[in-house]
């Protein structure tokens, strides 16, 4: 068919159109790979999660790990709770700078600042959570591996109290979820929490 130039013109016009329009509805070729930068950004997208966990530690002097269990809540961008429920109830509460433990009935508070190896700790899952690289990085090496369905962060201590302490803490996580913490002492200790949401 040959067309005529004015129907030439209408052609071109929706050839650019389309082009246009397709631009914006497929994702484009020169957008950066998912990495640590975009992992950052979307746990920081959750403004408040809720979970249960399974912890078990493993020890050096016994044949069988020790278990507990509880609730995990965080709320951005600073507070964190942790309440064990078995096999002893016991409350772990971090907001800003202050943490707040209770056990047994009796109740204690601390300016995590004061405790290096503590605010260390603390940062390891709250900076994560929060999607705070910064943070991290102002206790730990971080370094990233595995796909966006399935992430690992392992965060090496840079703090010689720290690292007297703790050899590595790994976080597995799925997109924008946290769904696993192990902590590997430097004496070799370690223990492992397995974290799942609760829709509750």
């Amino acid at each position: 068919m040959i067309f005529g130039k004015q129907n030439k013109k209408m052609l071109l016009k929706f050839i650019a159109a389309a082009v246009v329009i397709m631009s914006f509805a497929l994702p484009s070729c020169a957008a950066e790979p998912w990495g640590l930068s975009q992992l950052m950004i979307d746990l920081g997208r959750v403004k408040e999660a809720r979970a249960t966990f399974i912890e078990r530690k493993f020890l050096k002097v016994l044949n069988t790990p020790l278990e507990s269990s509880g609730k995990l809540i965080y709320i951005a961008p600073f507070r964190l709770e942790k309440y064990t429920l078995a096999p002893k109830p016991e409350s772990m509460v971090v907001e800003q700078d202050t943490l707040t433990l209770e056990r047994g009935g009796r109740k204690r508070t601390l300016q995590i600042q004061d405790y290096p190896v503590l605010w260390a700790f603390v940062e390891s899952i709250r900076g994560t959570l929060k999607g705070d690289l910064s943070a991290l990085r102002q206790f730990y090496q971080v370094e990233l591996s595995g796909t966006q369905q399935a992430w690992q962060l392992a965060l090496q201590p840079i703090d010689k109290k720290m690292i007297a302490l703790i050899k590595t803490i790994k976080l597995q996580g799925s997109k924008e979820r946290l769904n696993g913490i192990e902590i590997i002492e430097a004496e070799g200790d370690r223990s492992v929490m397995t974290v799942t949401d609760d829709p509750s």
